[in-house]
């Protein structure tokens, strides 16, 4: 982990008889902890925002997604994995990065997604199982892989969606999709019960629409009313400080409906 020092100068003009003007300066130095950040479904959308908002601002990153955009690899604090989260043995590079280099994890934002609609007449076993084995079992093992690796302070942040609040409004078509992501808010609250003790959070931000290619394909033509830019920049400003405040919370993230 690195400490990135930068320098503010502060100008301040003090106003005297005949508007004369004298200036001094304050030279403070800020130490800003740098954050080892885990991001899933970093090919696309929030995921990608995300890459490059940590990214940018100086925290390394570890980028998980099956497909590995280019401007990602090409970020000297981006590290890029490619790994399908429903197949658990692939997390096995995950442990391995973790154990040879980093050593340590500060954050984790689940934000990979499966996203289906379809009536539920026409829903098999199988399809809910695809959903679930990325929208939870994916949650769950990439936490489990990570765990030796948080400590006190670190901050487990799982993106799930409105429709995974018990009373929000539903929406046909999305059975498997919706049903997955009120699990992962049950399981968030559970795991910051159990590891509570080691000072680690887990919240759950529920988000409404975003205008991402997920949300485009699931329902051509609908216009949300914000960009996965400035979800990414809401979310990432959440996982670096909420766990100040929060810590099994669920958090409605939403200016619509959906």
């Amino acid at each position: 982990m690195r400490d990135w020092e930068f320098f503010r100068r502060l100008s301040i003009l003090e106003n005297t008889s005949g508007n004369h003007f004298y200036s001094f300066s304050i030279f403070t130095t800020i130490q800003l902890k740098m954050k080892n950040v885990i991001i899933t479904g970093t090919s696309r959308g929030i995921g990608y925002e995300l890459a490059l908002q940590f990214a940018n601002q100086g925290h390394q990153v570890l980028a998980i997604s099956r497909k590995t955009p280019q401007e990602l690899i090409e970020n000297q604090n981006i590290t890029c994995l490619s790994v399908d989260l429903s197949v658990e043995e692939e997390l096995s590079v995950v442990a391995e990065f973790l154990t040879s280099t980093w050593k340590k994890v500060d954050i984790i934002i689940h934000n990979a997604g499966s996203l289906l609609h379809k009536p539920f007449s026409q829903t098999t076993q199988t399809d809910f199982e695809n959903v679930y084995k990325v929208n939870v079992f994916g949650v769950a093992n990439l936490t489990r892989v990570a765990l030796p690796y948080l400590s006190k302070g670190s901050h487990v942040v799982s993106i799930s969606s409105m429709g995974g609040i018990q009373g929000s409004m539903k929406f046909a078509g999305l059975s498997a999709y919706s049903s997955s992501k009120g699990a992962v808010i049950t399981l968030s609250e559970l795991l910051a019960e159990e590891y509570k003790e080691q000072g680690i959070a887990f919240n759950v931000l529920a988000l409404g629409a975003v205008q991402t290619e997920m949300l485009a394909e699931a329902f051509p033509g609908y216009e949300a009313p914000i960009s996965a830019r400035e979800m990414a920049d809401y979310i990432s400003n959440f996982a670096l400080t909420g766990n100040q405040l929060y810590n099994g919370k669920i958090l409605q993230v939403s200016s619509s409906t959906p």
